[in-house]
């Protein structure tokens, strides 16, 4: 497996697939061809069929500039790799070909070529021997470490300067996020909430004002992300604010010091990690099983570590946060990410919250392992129709878009 620091990532929203990877990409192939006159961007499958309201082009077009770049969009061609490809071609004056380049934005902000999917295991350099959660767990019997000493076993000591700044970025984005009012941008005029829902839990009794922070703090990141702001993929951007949300609440509730947030982080990150690997966070390609339902995976192990739970409790809760999210559909309304998205995190920060509590109380004895409902969440994701995996061509999406119509 690779680095919690591709897992982890800091950029602009609103989307780590449509917007965070093709910018990585186009800075890429900007530094490979900067004396070209002009570029030319094709793109594919998912990435042209909600790159409008995932604003694709608009990344793109900022990256490249000053030259012109023309878009053309291919909603119809998915490539066999992966449905969001993208390529890109280096112009000059006469427009003929000085170069070009095919790429893919896998999830999460990640980038691969063509090669990088034929590349075995064994070819890569892996910051993980280890890529399943069971042999992780035997590895932490045999050496009586932690989960989070495994993280720090792998990656080294460097990995928590890195975590306390991941974890700053998402404190920051809540703070920004609780202080802005008015309508999110797009044509859905979708109203912020994160600052009413947090000034209204200061009203309630303390169990209510946990549960409405809670809200406040997921709905303040995933907003944030709805505008381009600054986030952190955890595991996307589409997914970010589960995490902080829950992470900012419960530091509060339970007075939680900075050697522990950044220890349940180093845990929530090695369950996506892992759900990465074996499976998918692209939700162009698994469906938003593999967005909010990693997302909820990673939260709940993070939270059963904040209550003190053991190694099992923790795998327990990262089982059940992805089980009871298969078959999840990715159909946002008019190619935003904003309904069901926003809502959507902040209601599965305090699902996370009820898990780690559920396994608790009845203990970590389970049938289904947590490496188990990885690959089904994979197989899953490969049987779901196209219009439930980011194309705003069916479910929720379909149906608003036939309102819009009259029909």
């Amino acid at each position: 497996m690779d680095t919690l620091r591709e897992l982890f990532k800091i950029g602009c929203g609103p989307s780590s697939s449509h917007t965070m990877g093709p910018e990585r990409a186009a800075k890429k192939f900007l530094a490979k061809n900067p004396d070209a006159a002009k570029y030319r961007v094709e793109l594919y499958g998912s990435l042209a069929a909600t790159g409008k309201g995932h604003l694709t082009d608009w990344i793109i077009e900022e990256t490249l500039k000053p030259k012109v770049t023309e878009i053309i969009w291919k909603a119809d061609y998915i490539h066999p790799y992966h449905t969001n490809g993208m390529k890109f071609y280096a112009l000059d004056q006469k427009e003929s070909i000085l170069d070009e380049w095919l790429v893919f934005s896998v999830g999460g902000g990640t980038i691969k070529e063509e090669k990088d999917f034929e590349e075995t295991s064994l070819e890569k350099k892996e910051v993980y021997t280890l890529n399943k959660l069971d042999d992780i767990m035997e590895w932490c019997r045999k050496n009586r470490k932690k989960l989070w000493e495994y993280v720090e076993f792998c990656e080294g000591e460097g990995i928590w300067d890195y975590l306390w700044e991941i974890h700053q970025t998402m404190e920051e984005a809540i703070n920004r996020g609780l202080t802005k009012e008015g309508f999110l941008p797009g044509n859905l005029k979708y109203p912020r909430k994160a600052k009413e829902t947090y000034l209204k839990a200061k009203t309630k009794t303390r169990l209510l004002r946990f549960v409405d922070k809670m809200f406040a703090y997921s709905l303040a990141v995933s907003e944030e992300n709805a505008s381009a702001g600054k986030v952190v993929t955890a595991p996307t951007c589409g997914a970010s604010g589960v995490i902080p949300g829950l992470l900012r609440a419960m530091r509060e509730e339970y007075s939680l010091d900075e050697a522990t947030v950044l220890r349940g982080l180093a845990i929530a990150g090695l369950i996506g990690n892992l759900i990465k690997q074996n499976a998918t966070i692209s939700g162009a390609e698994g469906g938003c099983q593999a967005e909010v339902g990693a997302a909820c995976s990673m939260a709940s192990a993070m939270a059963v570590y904040f209550m003190g739970g053991s190694m099992e409790e923790i795998e327990y809760a990262a089982e059940i946060g992805m089980e009871h999210h298969l078959g999840m559909t990715c159909d946002p309304v008019g190619g935003y990410v904003q309904i069901p998205c926003i809502e959507r995190n902040a209601i599965v920060a305090t699902r996370s919250f009820n898990t780690a509590n559920y396994v608790m109380v009845t203990g970590g004895d389970h049938t289904i392992s947590f490496d188990e409902v990885v690959i089904t969440m994979k197989e899953t994701g490969k049987d779901m129709c196209s219009a439930y995996k980011e194309t705003s061509n069916g479910g929720l999406a379909k149906y608003y878009n036939k309102i819009l119509a009259g029909e």
